[in-house]
């Protein structure tokens, strides 16, 4: 298969195993016993049909697709789909996107079991149905959930988890979701074919900044962030106590292989002498910042030369000598 134009907005990898230890620098495969939680974190994100860039739910006419049973077939010379990635959306968490990252959807009116179009004619127009022919599974997307469903003018459309999938043409850029909630019967397709929402986020994850790079974040979208003062080896160490703990709040222990494009040595928990059990990655303890009120934000970066957001290898961006 073939990849597309533009470069998709951000790539991410399996799922890691990870454990509670004070030993760091080493694979693990024993689980915690404590589910994925930021102690003191922040109000969580918003509603995913909410927010910058997200749709209305309105659109004129009939919203095409309210009614979604024109009797004609699918426009000609479709884009091939190419390989398919994953995009961290502040509103809506992971996001599966074509070859040019541009957001793919799905539609409330089709059918996943069986697999079944009922967007036809100027709904088609409108939501441009993705070819099958040339769809892989970039990082991220589980092959196994892609398939084909043939439309009623004889072409193959693309599936995910059995839903049809679609562009929409007021989508002009890589990372737009005009098309979120349109209608009420309109949704960003998450990477398993469900509807995106930010609860479709693992405990850790990365999300690619327009001004950091790759940056790992927690359930909520929200940044993870490294202190300079703290250790990792021999053992995890945080010296972030007190006052500074409610300003960083540690990020709780996060779920066996509920992590995604993070660096699987030294992904473990350790627990604080305040009896907190903590997150690290690369072995380094992790925090949010109670600066940061929505996901995206990285207010933190910086702060005091000793914060940083954290890299998936665990390496603190832009800290001196990284």
């Amino acid at each position: 298969m073939k990849t597309s134009w533009r470069t998709a907005s951000l790539v991410a990898t399996a799922a890691s195993v990870l454990a509670l230890t004070t030993a760091c620098g080493q694979d693990n495969s024993t689980t915690p016993a404590a589910a994925a939680q930021n102690v003191g974190a922040t109000a969580p994100a918003g509603s995913p049909t909410t927010g910058a860039g997200v749709g209305t739910g309105t659109a004129a006419g009939n919203g095409y697709g309210a009614d979604g049973n024109q009797s004609s077939g699918s426009p000609a010379q479709a884009a091939p789909a190419g390989k398919l990635t994953v995009a961290a959306n502040p509103d809506l968490g992971n996001v599966l996107t074509d070859g040019s990252g541009l957001t793919l959807y799905r539609f409330d009116k089709d059918t996943a079991n069986p697999p079944k179009s009922n967007c036809a004619g100027d709904c088609a127009t409108t939501w441009p149905p993705v070819p099958a022919g040339d769809a892989s599974a970039g990082a991220g997307v589980d092959k196994a959930l892609l398939g084909e469903v043939t439309r009623a003018d004889g072409t193959k459309q693309l599936t995910i988890g059995g839903w049809p999938a679609y562009r929409y043409v007021k989508d002009v850029n890589g990372g737009d979701v005009n098309g979120q909630g349109v209608g009420g019967k309109w949704f960003a397709l998450a990477p398993d074919g469900k509807k995106a929402s930010l609860a479709s986020l693992p405990g850790l994850s990365v999300r690619k900044d327009p001004k950091l790079g790759n940056i790992v974040v927690d359930k909520n979208g929200r940044t993870v962030y490294r202190f300079l003062k703290d250790k990792a080896w021999p053992k995890s160490v945080s010296n972030c106590t007190g006052a500074c703990l409610v300003k960083w709040p540690a990020v709780g222990i996060v779920k066996p292989g509920d992590t995604q494009g993070v660096k699987k040595k030294g992904l473990m928990g350790f627990t604080r002498p305040d009896g907190v059990q903590q997150m690290t990655v690369n072995c380094w303890p992790i925090y949010t910042f109670s600066g940061d009120k929505a996901p995206g934000d990285t207010n933190g970066q910086g702060v005091g030369g000793t914060w940083y957001a954290v890299a998936p290898d665990g390496k603190p961006v832009g800290a001196p000598g990284n």
